[in-house]
């Protein structure tokens, strides 16, 4: 009977541990719960912040995107406003050309009546009509006046030095009163209208 209760206590002392080890063990087992707890929350936190800098990545990106498309509309603004502007200046252009030079062909036709008239003119002396001269002298100053307020300027020619762009050279021949490359006489007046030419002077000019 005594050697059973020696084995039930010997037994009960064996199953029963050690407060020591008892309480080593659960040190342990709290410290390895808060490492994994840590690292649980250190996860946790490279997440959030990966999480946050994605948000802010497509954020950058999203902000990126408008400013490129109103770069590109203001671009597209400041272009389209220049074409206009050109496109402006050139109907005043074309506008004011037409004013200017509607009437080039009526100017035209009217210095051919003009040149014969001049023509007339020369043969004045041998008219014996003084009324008739006199007429002809009135309608030709008329005439003159009809082509300044339309802005029909004859084109200095005779001792002129000879200019191209004005003059349209059809002889030449030397002479004593002329130097060279002066005009020494007109065979038919040129005229601008507007400051353009619209019909050069036929010219000879000194060698």
């Amino acid at each position: 009977m005594k050697n059973r209760e020696q084995e039930q206590e010997q037994k009960k002392e064996q199953g029963s541990p050690n407060p020591a080890e008892a309480e080593e063990r659960a040190a342990e087992a709290k410290s390895g719960e808060e490492a994994k707890e840590a690292q649980e929350a250190a996860a946790s936190e490279e997440s959030t912040k990966a999480q946050e800098d994605e948000t802010v990545a497509e954020e950058k990106e999203g902000a990126a995107e408008p400013a490129a498309e109103d770069e590109d509309m203001k671009t597209k603004y400041l272009r389209l406003a220049a074409d206009f502007q050109n496109f402006k200046r050139r109907t005043e252009k074309e506008k004011s050309d037409i004013y200017a030079y509607a009437n080039e062909k009526i100017a035209l036709d009217l210095l051919d009546v003009i040149d014969n008239f001049e023509r007339a003119l020369v043969h004045q002396k041998d008219c014996k009509d003084e009324k008739m001269k006199e007429g002809m002298d009135m309608i030709f100053k008329q005439l003159q006046t009809v082509l300044e307020k339309n802005k029909i300027v004859e084109i200095a020619a005779l001792g002129e030095e000879f200019d191209p762009n004005v003059h349209n050279a059809v002889m030449t021949g030397a002479d004593e009163e002329y130097e060279s490359g002066k005009v020494s006489a007109v065979l038919q007046k040129g005229y601008k209208l507007n400051n353009k030419v619209i019909r050069p002077a036929m010219v000879k000019v000194a060698e």
